[in-house]
């Protein structure tokens, strides 16, 4: 296990350990000689890919809407 960092001496260097996060350490911080919570560096957001839905939608889905259909829903319901 990590070194317990106090509550006090968390607060005072929270920069500084901000950046030892940020570099991959892990940062326990407790009270009373307790740990309470861990400070960890974040996971980055998994990669997004364009397109993923190509192929899975019908060829009809862009077309334009009937006027019928467009009149229904610019109609005012009651």
């Amino acid at each position: 296990m990590s070194e317990i960092i106090n509550v006090h001496q968390a607060k005072t260097q929270l920069s500084r350990l901000l950046d030892k996060a940020h570099a991959g350490e892990e940062i326990v911080i407790g009270k009373a000689g307790k740990p309470y919570a861990r400070l960890v560096p974040l996971e980055p957001p998994p990669k997004r890919t364009l397109g993923f839905i190509q192929g899975h939608v019908d060829a009809g889905f862009f077309d334009p809407l009937p006027e019928a259909e467009i009149a229904a829903w610019e109609t005012e319901s009651p």
